[in-house]
Protein backbone atom coordinates (compact mmCIF):
# COMPACT_ATOMS: atom_id res chain seq x y z
CA UNK A 1 0.00 0.00 0.00
CA UNK A 2 2.48 2.29 1.15
CA UNK A 3 5.05 1.23 -1.94
CA UNK A 4 2.03 2.55 -4.07
CA UNK A 5 1.62 5.81 -2.79
CA UNK A 6 5.45 6.73 -2.47
CA UNK A 7 5.99 5.35 -6.33
CA UNK A 8 2.39 8.06 -7.30
CA UNK A 9 3.71 10.64 -5.29
CA UNK A 10 7.54 10.00 -6.47
CA UNK A 11 6.70 10.51 -9.85
CA UNK A 12 4.65 13.55 -9.39
CA UNK A 13 7.39 15.33 -7.50
CA UNK A 14 10.14 14.36 -11.08
CA UNK A 15 7.69 15.36 -13.14
CA UNK A 16 6.75 18.82 -11.48
CA UNK A 17 10.65 18.89 -11.30
CA UNK A 18 11.32 18.06 -14.99
CA UNK A 19 8.34 20.63 -15.85
CA UNK A 20 11.18 23.76 -16.07
CA UNK A 21 8.67 26.15 -17.17
CA UNK A 22 6.24 25.77 -13.85
CA UNK A 23 9.51 25.16 -11.70
CA UNK A 24 10.79 28.24 -12.97
CA UNK A 25 7.56 30.02 -12.60
CA UNK A 26 6.76 28.92 -8.63
CA UNK A 27 10.28 30.32 -8.10
CA UNK A 28 10.99 33.33 -9.60
CA UNK A 29 7.03 34.73 -9.76
CA UNK A 30 7.32 35.67 -5.47
CA UNK A 31 11.30 37.37 -6.33
CA UNK A 32 9.50 39.73 -9.25
CA UNK A 33 7.16 41.22 -7.05
CA UNK A 34 8.94 41.26 -3.93
CA UNK A 35 11.54 43.51 -6.40
CA UNK A 36 8.64 45.37 -8.26
CA UNK A 37 7.19 46.33 -4.90
CA UNK A 38 11.12 47.27 -3.41
CA UNK A 39 11.67 49.13 -5.97
CA UNK A 40 8.30 51.26 -6.01
CA UNK A 41 8.92 51.78 -2.31
CA UNK A 42 12.45 52.06 -2.40
CA UNK A 43 12.33 55.95 -1.23
CA UNK A 44 10.86 55.37 1.70
CA UNK A 45 7.00 56.44 2.26
CA UNK A 46 3.62 55.86 0.69
CA UNK A 47 2.49 58.16 -1.75
CA UNK A 48 -1.11 59.07 -0.48
CA UNK A 49 -1.83 62.92 -2.48
CA UNK A 50 -1.08 63.69 -5.95
CA UNK A 51 -1.86 68.09 -5.38
CA UNK A 52 -1.69 69.77 -8.62
CA UNK A 53 0.15 73.18 -8.23
CA UNK A 54 -0.77 76.10 -10.01
CA UNK A 55 2.09 78.64 -11.55
CA UNK A 56 4.58 75.93 -12.05
CA UNK A 57 5.95 77.16 -8.54
CA UNK A 58 5.38 74.78 -5.59
CA UNK A 59 4.47 76.24 -2.14
CA UNK A 60 7.38 77.36 -0.13
CA UNK A 61 9.15 79.98 -2.50
CA UNK A 62 7.30 83.37 -1.95
CA UNK A 63 3.94 84.30 -1.04
CA UNK A 64 2.03 82.00 0.02
CA UNK A 65 -1.30 81.09 1.65
CA UNK A 66 -0.74 79.59 5.29
CA UNK A 67 -2.23 76.34 4.91
CA UNK A 68 0.28 75.47 2.32
CA UNK A 69 3.76 76.66 3.95
CA UNK A 70 3.88 72.82 5.49
CA UNK A 71 2.37 71.01 2.25
CA UNK A 72 6.11 70.66 0.18
CA UNK A 73 7.72 68.92 3.59
CA UNK A 74 4.69 66.33 3.94
CA UNK A 75 6.00 62.77 3.33
CA UNK A 76 3.31 61.78 1.81
CA UNK A 77 1.92 63.89 -0.66
CA UNK A 78 3.30 64.56 -4.21
CA UNK A 79 3.11 67.91 -5.37
CA UNK A 80 2.83 68.62 -9.43
CA UNK A 81 3.37 72.12 -10.29
CA UNK A 82 1.36 72.97 -13.57
CA UNK A 83 1.64 76.23 -15.75
CA UNK A 84 -1.72 75.83 -17.07
CA UNK A 85 -5.13 75.82 -14.71
CA UNK A 86 -7.07 73.71 -17.53
CA UNK A 87 -4.28 71.06 -17.66
CA UNK A 88 -4.22 70.93 -13.66
CA UNK A 89 -7.65 70.76 -13.84
CA UNK A 90 -8.17 68.21 -15.86
CA UNK A 91 -6.16 65.80 -14.74
CA UNK A 92 -8.17 66.60 -11.49
CA UNK A 93 -11.60 65.35 -13.73
CA UNK A 94 -9.92 62.53 -14.94
CA UNK A 95 -8.66 61.67 -11.34
CA UNK A 96 -4.52 61.84 -11.72
CA UNK A 97 -4.95 64.31 -9.06
CA UNK A 98 -6.75 64.50 -5.52
CA UNK A 99 -6.81 68.03 -5.01
CA UNK A 100 -5.72 71.96 -7.24
CA UNK A 101 -4.38 74.49 -5.29
CA UNK A 102 -3.30 78.35 -6.36
CA UNK A 103 -0.92 79.01 -3.87
CA UNK A 104 -0.45 82.74 -4.42
CA UNK A 105 -4.33 83.30 -3.91
CA UNK A 106 -5.06 80.35 -1.52
CA UNK A 107 -8.12 78.94 -3.78
CA UNK A 108 -8.62 75.20 -4.43
CA UNK A 109 -9.94 72.75 -6.54
CA UNK A 110 -11.30 69.41 -5.86
CA UNK A 111 -13.60 66.86 -6.65
CA UNK A 112 -16.49 66.08 -4.26
CA UNK A 113 -16.96 62.87 -5.38
CA UNK A 114 -13.15 61.96 -4.44
CA UNK A 115 -12.63 60.54 -0.87
CA UNK A 116 -8.67 61.60 -1.16
CA UNK A 117 -9.92 64.98 -1.80
CA UNK A 118 -12.16 65.25 0.61
CA UNK A 119 -9.27 63.66 3.48
CA UNK A 120 -7.20 66.28 1.73
CA UNK A 121 -9.27 69.15 1.92
CA UNK A 122 -9.93 68.16 6.02
CA UNK A 123 -6.35 67.96 6.91
CA UNK A 124 -5.86 71.87 5.29
CA UNK A 125 -8.76 73.78 6.03
CA UNK A 126 -9.75 72.79 9.03
CA UNK A 127 -8.92 74.33 12.16
CA UNK A 128 -7.57 71.37 14.45
CA UNK A 129 -7.05 71.38 18.45
CA UNK A 130 -3.69 71.71 19.69
CA UNK A 131 -2.16 68.30 19.66
CA UNK A 132 0.25 66.31 22.38
CA UNK A 133 3.52 65.42 22.08
CA UNK A 134 3.54 62.62 19.30
CA UNK A 135 4.44 58.96 21.37
CA UNK A 136 6.42 56.50 20.18
CA UNK A 137 5.86 52.95 19.06
CA UNK A 138 6.10 50.43 21.59
CA UNK A 139 7.06 47.65 19.18
CA UNK A 140 9.41 47.89 15.91
CA UNK A 141 7.55 48.96 12.82
CA UNK A 142 6.98 47.42 10.16
CA UNK A 143 7.67 47.92 6.88
CA UNK A 144 5.09 47.79 3.79
CA UNK A 145 7.50 45.03 2.44
CA UNK A 146 8.17 43.25 5.09
CA UNK A 147 3.76 43.01 5.97
CA UNK A 148 3.69 42.02 1.93
CA UNK A 149 5.84 39.24 1.93
CA UNK A 150 3.75 36.61 4.07
CA UNK A 151 0.95 37.36 1.80
CA UNK A 152 2.94 37.19 -1.38
CA UNK A 153 4.17 33.84 -0.56
CA UNK A 154 0.70 32.49 0.93
CA UNK A 155 -0.77 33.37 -2.54
CA UNK A 156 2.15 31.79 -4.40
CA UNK A 157 1.42 28.40 -2.48
CA UNK A 158 -2.53 29.18 -3.16
CA UNK A 159 -1.60 28.84 -7.35
CA UNK A 160 0.76 26.21 -6.87
CA UNK A 161 -1.58 24.01 -4.84
CA UNK A 162 -4.80 24.36 -7.12
CA UNK A 163 -3.09 24.35 -10.34
CA UNK A 164 -1.11 22.16 -8.94
CA UNK A 165 -3.49 19.33 -8.51
CA UNK A 166 -6.43 20.42 -9.54
CA UNK A 167 -5.51 21.14 -13.17
CA UNK A 168 -3.19 18.37 -13.64
CA UNK A 169 -5.67 15.27 -12.10
CA UNK A 170 -7.87 16.59 -14.83
CA UNK A 171 -5.04 16.73 -17.64
CA UNK A 172 -4.82 12.91 -16.32
CA UNK A 173 -8.40 12.40 -16.51
CA UNK A 174 -9.01 13.93 -19.76
CA UNK A 175 -5.67 11.91 -21.20
CA UNK A 176 -6.51 8.00 -19.83
CA UNK A 177 -3.90 8.11 -17.48
CA UNK A 178 -6.32 7.62 -14.33
CA UNK A 179 -8.25 5.22 -16.78
CA UNK A 180 -5.40 3.17 -17.02
CA UNK A 181 -4.32 3.46 -12.58
CA UNK A 182 -7.79 2.24 -12.30
CA UNK A 183 -7.07 -1.47 -13.60
CA UNK A 184 -4.02 -1.54 -11.48
CA UNK A 185 -4.37 -2.71 -7.34
CA UNK A 186 -4.13 0.94 -6.57
CA UNK A 187 -7.05 2.47 -5.21
CA UNK A 188 -8.82 5.78 -5.08
CA UNK A 189 -8.03 7.13 -1.52
CA UNK A 190 -3.70 5.78 -2.31
CA UNK A 191 -3.85 7.86 -5.36
CA UNK A 192 -5.24 10.76 -3.95
CA UNK A 193 -3.00 10.30 -0.77
CA UNK A 194 0.33 10.75 -3.75
CA UNK A 195 -0.57 13.75 -4.87
CA UNK A 196 -1.18 15.24 -1.24
CA UNK A 197 1.98 14.07 -0.43
CA UNK A 198 3.82 14.83 -3.38
CA UNK A 199 2.26 18.64 -3.74
CA UNK A 200 3.19 19.27 0.18
CA UNK A 201 6.63 18.61 -0.50
CA UNK A 202 7.03 20.34 -3.73
CA UNK A 203 4.98 23.37 -1.90
CA UNK A 204 7.18 23.32 0.78
CA UNK A 205 10.71 22.84 -1.11
CA UNK A 206 9.57 26.08 -3.41
CA UNK A 207 7.93 27.93 -0.43
CA UNK A 208 11.50 27.81 1.65
CA UNK A 209 13.42 28.40 -1.50
CA UNK A 210 11.65 31.56 -1.78
CA UNK A 211 11.76 32.64 1.86
CA UNK A 212 15.25 31.82 2.02
CA UNK A 213 16.35 33.99 -1.10
CA UNK A 214 14.22 36.28 -0.12
CA UNK A 215 15.13 37.11 3.54
CA UNK A 216 18.81 36.99 2.11
CA UNK A 217 18.32 39.66 -0.72
CA UNK A 218 16.06 42.19 1.28
CA UNK A 219 16.88 41.53 5.20
CA UNK A 220 13.44 40.03 6.33
CA UNK A 221 13.34 39.36 9.74
CA UNK A 222 10.94 36.65 11.05
CA UNK A 223 10.18 37.40 14.47
CA UNK A 224 8.60 33.93 15.61
CA UNK A 225 9.79 30.58 15.61
CA UNK A 226 10.36 29.01 12.28
CA UNK A 227 8.68 25.83 13.40
CA UNK A 228 5.68 27.37 13.70
CA UNK A 229 5.91 29.13 10.28
CA UNK A 230 6.83 26.09 9.20
CA UNK A 231 3.63 24.39 10.45
CA UNK A 232 1.13 27.66 9.39
CA UNK A 233 2.20 26.27 5.56
CA UNK A 234 1.90 22.80 6.29
CA UNK A 235 -1.63 23.20 7.47
CA UNK A 236 -2.48 25.47 5.07
CA UNK A 237 -0.86 23.95 1.66
CA UNK A 238 -2.79 20.78 2.68
CA UNK A 239 -6.13 22.94 3.31
CA UNK A 240 -5.52 23.96 -0.42
CA UNK A 241 -4.21 21.05 -1.46
CA UNK A 242 -7.42 19.29 -0.55
CA UNK A 243 -9.74 22.23 -2.03
CA UNK A 244 -8.03 21.60 -5.60
CA UNK A 245 -9.17 17.93 -5.28
CA UNK A 246 -12.29 18.68 -4.98
CA UNK A 247 -12.19 20.60 -8.66
CA UNK A 248 -10.47 17.86 -10.12
CA UNK A 249 -12.61 15.27 -8.38
CA UNK A 250 -15.02 15.12 -11.54
CA UNK A 251 -14.28 17.27 -13.96
CA UNK A 252 -12.61 16.25 -17.44
CA UNK A 253 -12.59 19.51 -18.98
CA UNK A 254 -9.05 21.50 -18.44
CA UNK A 255 -11.08 24.30 -19.74
CA UNK A 256 -13.73 23.83 -17.38
CA UNK A 257 -11.31 23.31 -14.50
CA UNK A 258 -9.25 25.73 -15.11
CA UNK A 259 -12.32 28.92 -14.88
CA UNK A 260 -13.32 26.87 -11.81
CA UNK A 261 -9.67 27.59 -10.36
CA UNK A 262 -9.70 31.24 -11.37
CA UNK A 263 -13.29 31.58 -9.63
CA UNK A 264 -12.07 30.13 -6.49
CA UNK A 265 -8.39 32.16 -6.20
CA UNK A 266 -9.39 35.40 -7.81
CA UNK A 267 -11.59 36.41 -5.29
CA UNK A 268 -9.13 34.55 -2.35
CA UNK A 269 -6.28 36.34 -3.59
CA UNK A 270 -8.23 40.12 -3.38
CA UNK A 271 -9.86 39.55 -0.06
CA UNK A 272 -6.97 37.97 2.05
CA UNK A 273 -5.25 41.05 2.67
CA UNK A 274 -2.86 39.76 0.48
CA UNK A 275 -2.37 43.24 -0.79
CA UNK A 276 -4.04 45.40 1.19
CA UNK A 277 -5.86 45.30 4.44
CA UNK A 278 -9.47 44.84 4.67
CA UNK A 279 -9.59 46.82 7.91
CA UNK A 280 -11.70 49.34 6.49
CA UNK A 281 -13.92 47.93 4.46
CA UNK A 282 -17.70 46.58 4.54
CA UNK A 283 -18.41 44.37 7.62
CA UNK A 284 -20.15 41.64 5.41
CA UNK A 285 -16.92 41.51 2.75
CA UNK A 286 -15.03 40.42 5.93
CA UNK A 287 -17.22 38.14 6.76
CA UNK A 288 -17.04 36.47 3.28
CA UNK A 289 -12.76 36.54 3.75
CA UNK A 290 -13.69 34.23 6.89
CA UNK A 291 -14.69 31.89 4.77
CA UNK A 292 -11.25 31.50 2.23
CA UNK A 293 -8.26 29.30 3.72
CA UNK A 294 -5.85 31.65 2.29
CA UNK A 295 -7.38 34.69 4.95
CA UNK A 296 -5.95 32.37 7.59
CA UNK A 297 -2.46 31.18 6.45
CA UNK A 298 -2.04 34.75 5.35
CA UNK A 299 -2.73 36.06 9.17
CA UNK A 300 -0.61 32.96 10.69
CA UNK A 301 2.12 33.43 8.36
CA UNK A 302 2.24 37.45 9.21
CA UNK A 303 1.67 36.80 13.31
CA UNK A 304 4.60 34.80 13.08
CA UNK A 305 7.03 36.98 10.48
CA UNK A 306 5.47 40.23 11.80
CA UNK A 307 4.24 40.12 15.52
CA UNK A 308 6.55 36.92 16.87
CA UNK A 309 2.97 35.27 17.36
CA UNK A 310 3.24 31.75 18.89
CA UNK A 311 1.12 28.49 18.61
CA UNK A 312 -0.77 29.51 21.52
CA UNK A 313 -1.63 32.32 19.10
CA UNK A 314 -2.63 30.61 15.85
CA UNK A 315 -4.59 27.70 17.66
CA UNK A 316 -7.65 29.84 15.99
CA UNK A 317 -6.39 29.73 12.47
CA UNK A 318 -4.43 26.34 12.65
CA UNK A 319 -8.30 24.97 13.94
CA UNK A 320 -9.72 26.59 11.45
CA UNK A 321 -7.52 25.71 7.96
CA UNK A 322 -7.40 22.02 9.68
CA UNK A 323 -11.39 21.74 9.67
CA UNK A 324 -11.69 23.20 5.86
CA UNK A 325 -9.12 20.62 5.08
CA UNK A 326 -10.71 17.41 6.27
CA UNK A 327 -14.02 18.79 4.57
CA UNK A 328 -12.34 19.30 1.45
CA UNK A 329 -11.03 16.01 1.26
CA UNK A 330 -14.29 14.56 2.49
CA UNK A 331 -16.04 15.92 -0.22
CA UNK A 332 -12.93 15.32 -3.13
CA UNK A 333 -12.90 11.81 -1.55
CA UNK A 334 -16.58 11.11 -2.35
CA UNK A 335 -17.08 12.69 -5.74
CA UNK A 336 -13.22 11.38 -7.47
CA UNK A 337 -14.03 9.11 -10.05
CA UNK A 338 -11.64 7.46 -12.34
CA UNK A 339 -12.83 7.79 -16.46
CA UNK A 340 -14.50 10.99 -17.75
CA UNK A 341 -18.71 10.77 -17.28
Amino acid sequence: MWNRIWTIAKARIIEFYRDRSALGWNLLFPFLIIAGFSTMFAGGGNTLFTVGVLGAKLPGAGPVAPQYRNLREAPTAKLVPFASRKEALDGLARHRLDLVIDPGSGRYWLDRASARGRTLERLLFTRMPAATAGQPLSMPPVSYLEWLFPGVLAMNMMFSALYGVGYVVVRYRKNGVLKRLSVTPTRPWEFLTAQIISRLIVLLASTGTVFAGCSLLYGFKTRGSYLDLVLVFAVGGFCLIALGLVVASRSSSEEFAEGLLNLIALPMMFLSEVWFSLEGARPWVRQISRFFPLTYIVEGARMVMNEGAGLFELKYHLLALALMAVLFLAVGSKLFTWQRE
